[in-house]
């Protein structure tokens, strides 16, 4: 009868953990998912008071951005083309770095090497990008007018070089992770029939952590275009459209925070601009999180 007793309230007390954890993981995603619609919802109903009196094709197409000085102009390629560019050398120092380091980890150091080097690069991720932006402006950017005459002091490049150093740890760490996942078996086979740990690696290894590989890739991509403090100390606060790196550019971050800093009344036209840009920002980024997904589900390996 005791035993029965005990049974009773052991089950009892079961189903009341599992009905309270269920509430609270509900209660927590409910509360993530409604923090994102509000977000959202703010962002969609400012940018709309703005499209009342700028037409989308103009924000879209027009090639000058002067919402605030006159004449007046609301065209946000200037901006579009300073981010991209910044990006563009971000991703052509961070990819390659990120997948070679990667590669090493998880095929070739040994195991001492791997716990000095991970810390290493925690570390790395860990520092503020405020940091990151001081470090562009009063040593990458001095070193580099050594070599460029023409470098100006804010410039996309070493804006760009900086920003690559930052989002190498994000590449390393999740391509490592998705070289790792890849089965111990498909390395044997290849060793047996006798492949070179290069070969394995190109050949085997990287092939079958394909889409963790490219996710991580695209990752790290929409960090960087959604980057701020770095940008706004280094890359300078001239939008115009341009392909020289050694050029003073804007991004769209830098000119968000430019604006929040500014006297700006709220409400007005200007100060709209702010959430336009935020949408389309939200809107490049979002899409790089679905081609992300995307990727993954079309390159998956089962195994």
């Amino acid at each position: 009868m005791e035993n029965n007793r005990q049974v009773y309230k052991r089950k009892k007390g079961i189903k009341i953990e599992s009905v309270v954890v269920k509430w609270v993981f509900f209660t927590c995603a409910a509360v993530s998912i409604f923090t994102t619609l509000a977000i959202l919802g703010t962002l969609f109903y400012q940018a709309l008071s703005f499209f009342s009196e700028v037409s989308v094709w103009e924000f879209l197409t027009g090639t000058r951005w002067t919402p605030i000085l006159k004449p007046r102009a609301y065209g946000v390629l200037p901006l579009v083309s300073g981010t991209l560019l910044v990006t563009v050398i971000a991703a052509l120092v961070a990819l390659p770095i990120g997948l070679m380091t990667a590669i090493f980890l998880s095929e070739y150091a040994p195991d001492k090497v791997r716990r000095v080097i991970k810390p290493i690069l925690e570390i790395l991720a860990g520092i503020p990008t405020v940091v990151y932006g001081y470090f562009a402006l009063t040593f990458v950017t001095p070193n580099l007018q050594v070599i460029f005459d023409d470098l100006l002091i804010f410039n996309a490049l070493s804006a760009g070089l900086v920003m690559g150093v930052m989002i190498i740890p994000m590449v390393s760490s999740l391509s490592e992770d998705a070289m790792i996942s890849v089965p111990r078996t498909l390395r044997e086979g290849a060793y047996a029939l006798g492949a070179t740990r290069f070969e394995v690696s190109l050949k085997i290894v990287v092939p079958a952590a394909l889409s963790g590989i490219i996710a991580a890739f695209i990752i790290a991509i929409s960090r960087a275009i959604g980057e701020t403090m770095l940008v706004t100390i280094a890359a300078g606060a001239t939008p115009r459209m341009t392909l020289n790196p050694m050029e003073s550019i804007q991004t769209m971050t830098a000119y968000i925070v430019q604006l929040s800093l500014g006297e700006a009344p709220v409400g007005s036209l200007e100060y709209n601009t702010i959430f336009a840009v935020g949408l389309l920002l939200f809107l490049m980024t979002f899409c790089m999180n679905l081609l992300g997904y995307w990727v993954v589900r079309k390159f998956r390996e089962a195994y």
